[in-house]
């Protein structure tokens, strides 16, 4: 099983270490966090959010060729520009890596919030357990309310009316309201 886990590691570290590049404005996400912050579960590649510019694309992408991160598809940087989204592989290990670029006063928050959370063989920066709930809520797949569930298990004392005042807003933005009416039930 170790053995397993050692290519996730080695990628982990080589977007933790692209991250410290950018003076840690960012942080993990995804089923690595989940692992962390709830249980963890099967996931097929590495998640970050960055707080970078799309004028930021080019100097992000030659970072990462010193941690032999490239681009997974044609013109990666023209797709990022328009989505949003950097798609890379870490060519060593063959995972994907997926880094969101934040903007949103929200994304800003959770970076502030953030905090380098450890194991005894690696340190990652990890959004607050409810900033996490927040962005599994927005995302609103199975996997993501069973991974609310989780983190919730794992951390009985959570900041509820945060988590219920940011759901809530983006629901009314998204003009989705069973983003806080499916999870609500699971904060009592």
């Amino acid at each position: 099983m170790q053995q397993e886990l050692e290519p996730f590691r080695s990628t982990i570290e080589a977007v933790q270490r692209l991250l410290s590049k950018f003076d840690n404005r960012g942080v993990i996400i995804g089923g690595i966090a989940v692992g962390f912050l709830g249980k963890p579960r099967f996931t097929e590649d590495v998640d970050a959010m960055f707080l970078l510019s799309t004028g930021d694309i080019s100097k992000l992408l030659d970072e990462a060729k010193t941690e032999e991160i490239q681009p997974r598809i044609p013109d990666a940087e023209n797709f990022a520009r328009k989505s949003r989204v950097l798609l890379l592989k870490h060519i060593p290990t063959n995972i994907n890596i997926d880094i969101s670029l934040g903007i949103l006063p929200f994304e800003e928050e959770m970076v502030d919030r953030g905090s380098i959370q450890s194991t005894a063989t690696l340190s990652v920066r990890l959004p607050t357990p409810e900033d996490l709930i927040i962005m599994k809520a927005i995302a609103h797949r199975p996997k993501d309310l069973e991974d609310i569930r989780s983190i919730i298990d794992k951390h009985p004392a959570l900041d509820n009316d945060r988590i219920k005042q940011w759901v809530k807003s983006f629901a009314e933005i998204l003009e989705t309201p069973s983003l806080w009416t499916d999870i609500e039930g699971m904060f009592k």
